[in-house]
């Protein structure tokens, strides 16, 4: 089924476009792929960035938007990625970046193509947990900057997933939330066990 990408702000979308079109952007950017990039680089697939802060003990979450998020394709692929901001003035060009994340987003969002189900592409971060997954969320017509995880969305974490959580296997929320849930939540302090009181020796009193 076609997946659904969210319209970026068009503030946003032009800070990126300035941000490709200045050479000292480019030439400052820790991203070698970009700077050596054959051809004429587009971005593509603009996906917002939603935060979950926390996550209690009874599951409640709490998520914001930090940004929007555009990948950098030359050609077939994806060598960059292009993170905005909100700022007070409005949307912002913020900088690029490369790195694993970059390819399998662009992996998750493939694998999603091929699902059953349309879906809305968004991505939610968990910095407590330093994962990053590709947000699926059921309702298509959803602004994609608001809104907060249902049950039956999908979670697809990215690689490099934390230990014990394989990434590209696509997770409801229902089932995954527990999970980060216990990784999120600190294990309560051992209280120190309290010592027995001294037995009293034969012919002493108690």
């Amino acid at each position: 089924m076609p997946l659904h990408v969210p319209p970026a702000p068009a503030p946003a979308l032009r800070s990126v476009v300035m941000a490709l079109g200045s050479p000292t952007a480019v030439r400052q950017a820790p991203t070698p792929s970009l700077r050596n990039a054959e051809g004429p680089v587009t971005p593509e697939l603009p996906l917002p960035v939603h935060v979950l802060d926390a996550i209690t003990p009874e599951g409640v979450q709490a998520t914001r938007l930090a940004g929007w998020r555009f990948l950098i394709r030359c050609g077939d692929r994806a060598v960059a990625a292009a993170e905005t901001r909100l700022t007070p003035d409005g949307w912002a060009f913020s900088h690029f970046f490369e790195g694993p994340y970059v390819t399998s987003t662009e992996r998750a969002l493939r694998q999603a193509e091929s699902l059953p189900q349309p879906y809305q592409a968004r991505l939610l971060s968990v910095p407590g947990l330093y994962m990053l997954t590709l947000w699926l969320h059921e309702d298509v017509t959803a602004d994609g900057a608001e809104g907060h995880p249902q049950a039956t969305d999908l979670l697809v974490p990215l690689a490099p997933a934390p230990p014990g959580i394989a990434a590209h296997l696509p997770h409801r929320v229902s089932d995954l939330l527990p999970v980060l849930t216990l990784r999120a939540t600190p294990a309560a302090p051992v209280a120190p066990a309290t010592p027995a009181p001294p037995t009293p020796l034969l012919g002493q009193p108690a």
